[in-house]
Parts: C-alpha cells; structure tokens; sequence
C-alpha cells in the first residue's frame, strides 16, 4: 500500500514559477514509476510528466516538455515537479500517481495504469 500527498500548489503569475512534491508512505515506493497527471475544470484528466524509478528516465507530454522538470529523491519518498514559466493554460489540478514499474515508462502515460493516486494540488496561473 502507497499513499500519496502532494504539496506545493498555489497562485501564481505567468512566466513564474512552482515547485509541487509528492511525498509517499511505504518503503517500497522505490519500486514504484511516479507520474504527474492533470486536470483543468471541464476537461478530462491528462498526463504531465513520469520518472522511472532511479530517476534516470524522463517522459513529458509535449505541452510541457523544456518548461517542466520530474525528479526523485528515492532517500526522501518523494517526487517532484519543477514547473517554469508557467502559463494560463497551465491552471489545473495536478495529482501523482505511482504504479508498480512492470512496464517501459511510455506505458504510464495512460492514468489507469497507476495503482494508487494522491488527492491533488491546485495551481493557478494568472494572466
């Protein structure tokens, strides 16, 4: 069992800056590909970002691929999500999600390949 809490979240203008985490309970998080998913009021749930589980491997969704940043710190339980000039579109809330890492990490693009989820940050981005 993984539980997940993420943090961080808040208002902000465009072109600046957050910083959310998402610390985990277990000791088997370790074992676990993180991922950020996203959801803007009237749209349906979308991926962000996941790490696999040395932090080597990276994968981001297009929209934010050279304004984002996924890292762990395994040592901690927690993942983060260094997010850089932020944009209106960008307003949603963002929940991580862990998965046991069976898979390549092009598998954990879809959120029903996660087991458990964290109940959501919200961002907002204002113009």
């Amino acid at each position: 069992q993984v539980q997940l809490v993420e943090s961080g979240g808040g208002l902000v203008q465009a072109g600046g800056s957050l910083r959310l985490s998402c610390a985990a309970s277990g000791r088997t998080f370790s074992s676990y590909v993180v991922g950020w998913f996203r959801q803007a009021p009237g749209k349906e749930r979308g991926f962000v970002a996941a790490i696999g589980l040395s932090g080597s491997s990276t994968y981001y969704a297009d929209s934010v691929k050279g304004r984002f940043t996924i890292s762990r710190d395994n040592a901690k339980n927690t993942v983060y999500l260094q997010m850089n000039s932020l944009k209106p579109e960008d307003t949603a809330v963002y929940s991580c999600a862990a998965g046991r890492a069976f898979y390549s990490l092009t598998y954990y693009l879809m959120d029903s390949h996660y087991d458990y989820w964290g109940q959501g940050t919200q961002v907002t981005v204002s113009s």
